[in-house]
Parts: structure tokens; sequence; C-alpha cells
């Protein structure tokens, strides 16, 4: 009896996730429920979605990770300018890094000027928050995008950190952070009304704090950039009367869940 109510309780959570977050697929709700400390398999959560009607929304083709990504220190950021718009039609720019090996991001500003000045003073700020953690960075990857300015590359230069440039020969060196700001506007952007540039700051804030200590991610076995996944639940009692509760960020676009005390 006790195995029955474990599959029914794991069951009932899997279509909550699916029916509170109709962008989740069937690996994004495996992930979840291993944060939670629940340990099923993946293919588990796919047939119960299948079983229910529910499109599972196969994981899309991985990312190839060449030898020079694997061969690096430990972290190996990556930056690039993506844009959004507010209610009024004012285009703002975001800034925003993101570390190869542990898939931490760090938003360095948003503006709708992004002037010399202001993309140096977002590298000083980068280098500072690097140096204050005692991260060893070698190189930052990049586009040629010409926001990017010289004294860009000269003040990552002067901490020790080399330039590489996204191109024609490795066109997709740069994929795992473009595949952060599709995230960033599939989850967060094309499901809010950006008011202005201070709410924008807010909105990717609160994003940036799930995205790293909650949201499990899938190219690090679905640990989370700040958290590693808690051991699995054993005490079949609680896994039998599941207690999960729902911790929303700006206003439910953003769902976190954990197990009640």
């Amino acid at each position: 009896m006790a195995r029955i109510a474990r599959g029914l309780n794991i069951r009932l959570l899997v279509l909550r996730l699916a029916r509170e977050n109709s962008t989740w697929g069937y690996r994004r709700i495996h992930g979840e429920l291993l944060v939670l400390g629940i340990k099923v398999a993946a293919s588990t959560v796919w047939q119960i979605l299948q079983d229910a009607g529910i499109d599972p929304a196969p994981e899309r083709a991985s990312t190839t990770w060449s030898i020079f990504l694997r061969s690096q220190a430990d972290v190996l950021p990556a930056c690039d300018f993506f844009e959004t718009f507010t209610l009024s039609g004012a285009r703002l720019y975001v800034l925003a890094v993101i570390e190869h090996t542990s898939r931490r991001i760090r938003v360095l500003g948003a503006t709708a000027h992004p002037t010399a000045s202001w993309v140096t003073q977002a590298a000083r700020n980068l280098v500072m928050d690097l140096e204050e953690e005692s991260r060893h960075v070698r190189f930052l990857i990049r586009d040629r995008d010409g926001k990017f300015p010289a004294p860009f590359d000269v003040v990552l230069a002067d901490a020790g950190i080399q330039i590489v440039l996204s191109g024609v020969r490795i066109p997709r060196i740069n994929a795992i952070m473009e595949r952060r700001i599709r995230t960033c506007r599939h989850e967060l952007l094309d499901r809010t009304l950006i008011w202005n540039q201070q709410h924008l700051l807010h909105a990717l804030h609160e994003d940036e704090h799930f995205y790293n200590t909650h949201r499990p991610h899938q190219g690090i076995t679905n640990a989370r950039p700040l958290r590693a996944l808690p051991h699995p639940v054993t005490d079949q009692a609680a896994v039998t009367y599941l207690d999960i509760r729902r911790r929303q960020r700006l206003g439910g676009i953003l769902n976190e869940y954990y197990q009640a005390a």
C-alpha cells in the first residue's frame, strides 16, 4: 500500500508542476523533483505526462562542448547583449554573463544607451566581483558586437583575462550564452510587461537569484549553479505524505517548490 500511495503522490505532484508551469517539459519537471529530494526516472515523468494527455516536450538537442571549453579553468564566462522593450516601446539593452561550468549567471546591467563608458564600467564591475570571490578566469567569450569598445577588452586584459571572439570558424562557441538568452526570453521577458528600466532590473535580478539558487540545469546534471542537489528522500513516510509548498516570484512568473519542514 505504501508503494502505491508513493506512486500516486508523485504522479499528482508531476501533474501539479505541469499544470502550474505551462512551459515546463518532462526534463524540467524531473529536475524540480530532484531539487525536492524525490528521485524518480525522467522516463517515469515522461510516462505520467503522456498518460495524462500532456505534451512531455522532449528535450532539445544539447549543445556540443568543444575541447577548448572542456580544457579551461573552472570559471569560463561568456557575455552578450540582448534587447527588450518597455510598454512604451523604449528599447533597453541588457548585458549579462554566464559561467560555462557552473551555469551561474550575472546581470551586469541594463540601459537604453550602452555607451563605451557604460560598457567599460560593466567590465570593471565584473572584474571586481570575480576578484572578491577569488574566481580564477583566463578567458571571456564574446561576439563581435560593436557595442563592445576597445577599453572593455583592455580592462579585462589588465586583469589577466583574454578575450575569445566568436566568429565564422567557431560559430557555436557562444552557444551557452545564446541558450541562456532564449531561456530568459521564454521564462521571463515574454511573460512580463516591462514598465521601465528600474522594473526590468528588478525582474532580471529576481530571475538571476532564481536561476542561480533554485532552477535545476540539465547541463550540470540538474544541480543549481550555487546549490548542490539535496540527498534523495529515503523516508517512505515522507514521500507518501508529500507536503510541497510553492514560493512565487514576480507574481508567479517564476515558481520555487520546497518541502515543508
